[in-house]
């Protein structure tokens, strides 16, 4: 079966106490991972808040995106084995939020 592309835009804004917005920053982001089922999946960690766990999802998908696409980079040399021991376990307790092995 093969894996459906998926595309995300990134918006980010900084909102201050008088009620005004700036644009901080924005980017397009894409893979085969279902999100928002990831973010149900991952409600079962038992995060404190349920921002938690989207802030908690997001990062592993940033974090691994960077790392696979920076694979040579030498500021990942050791942290790159760890963090797929870690995102192995979580994905061993709540999946992945796709078909993909």
């Amino acid at each position: 079966m093969e894996k459906q592309k998926r595309h995300y835009y990134v918006n980010m804004v900084e909102a201050n106490d008088e009620g005004k917005i700036a644009e901080v920053l924005n980017f397009n982001f894409g893979g085969h991972h279902d999100l928002a089922a990831m973010v149900e999946n991952a409600k079962q960690l038992g995060f404190a808040k349920d921002k938690h766990t989207k802030e908690f999802v997001l990062a592993m998908r940033f974090m691994h995106h960077v790392i696979k696409k920076n694979a040579d980079n030498p500021l990942f040399a050791e942290f790159a084995s760890q963090f797929e021991a870690f995102k192995q376990q979580v994905k061993s307790k709540v999946g992945c939020g796709c078909q993909c092995k």
